[in-house]
């Protein structure tokens, strides 16, 4: 219980302190990196001094922030709290912007270890290319690819710049790996002409080049990633072809996409002849 000019308050749930009063969870954000003074928190806040008063009063109340002199700051107990608070926000934030995209295609190919990071695709974008470029290679990546030091691709279809893309990468110091299922493997070999076959084995001879055949079941449609950007295709629900897909060059959704590559990985055999 709390007493504040003769009056008994009943102390709030922790999760009420900071969630019930967009005020309070906004000041405990603006202190996470570090203490500020009054006047800071009143301009950034875009509030006035008895009203921001009474919110810092009852996060004090609740050991969360503290005073000195006319600044305030986060207490250990308030660092921990704003430390899970930004992941779970940012976890809202993805589910309120790509919700629709989410629940209609298959996620199915997504390992949970993944799903519970999904916060860290806060700043990727839904693009839904028109008609005219629907199996096109997202525009903005390819300006990025074409210059990369390195590529990734998982692919279980053939994609009409995928050749070319790859093709222009085997004279140059560019090191690709291409994780492909066994469908479009036998696919590609039964369509080689000879040329594409003395593609192919120079780019298996390439030591920057390296292609494997995913073993299991492949519930993506493919997954592209250069040296800072990834686009994500997914099929929808029902495993039909989807020209939606997610596209992130945030370095925490990078990080996440070449986990999920590396996850693919690890179920992947090398080829080295056709």
């Amino acid at each position: 219980m709390l007493s504040h000019g003769g009056c008994i308050l009943k102390k709030k749930q922790l999760i009420d302190v900071i969630f019930a009063s967009e005020k309070r969870k906004n000041v405990l954000l603006t202190l996470k990196d570090g203490q500020k003074e009054m006047k800071i928190l009143l301009e950034k806040l875009d509030t006035n001094r008895p009203a921001l008063l009474l919110q810092i009063r009852i996060l004090e109340d609740h050991a969360l922030v503290y005073q000195s002199g006319d600044a305030y700051g986060l207490t250990t107990i308030g660092k921990i709290v704003v430390d899970k608070m930004l992941p779970f926000l940012d976890t809202i934030e993805v589910l309120n912007k790509h919700s629709d995209y989410l629940t209609m295609h298959n996620t199915e190919s997504i390992p949970d270890h993944l799903f519970r990071r999904i916060n860290e695709l806060r700043n990727s974008q839904i693009i839904e290319p028109n008609l005219v470029n629907t199996y096109e290679t997202n525009k903005q990546f390819l300006e990025k690819a074409v210059v990369s030091s390195s590529l990734r691709v998982i692919s279980t279809f053939i994609h009409p710049t995928f050749r070319e893309l790859i093709v222009n990468h085997i004279d140059t110091n560019t090191d690709i790996t291409i994780i492909v299922t066994r469908d479009l493997f036998d696919k590609l070999k039964s369509e080689l002409t000879d040329e594409l076959t003395d593609e192919f084995k120079n780019a298996l001879h390439n030591k920057k080049i390296n292609i494997y055949i995913y073993k299991k079941e492949l519930k993506l449609f493919s997954l592209s990633i250069c040296d800072e950007c990834f686009v994500l295709r997914l099929p929808f629900s029902n495993n039909e072809f989807s020209s939606k897909h997610l596209y992130g060059c945030h370095p925490e959704a990078y990080r996440w996409s070449m986990d999920l590559f590396d996850h693919f990985m690890k179920d992947a055999v090398r080829i080295t002849t056709i």
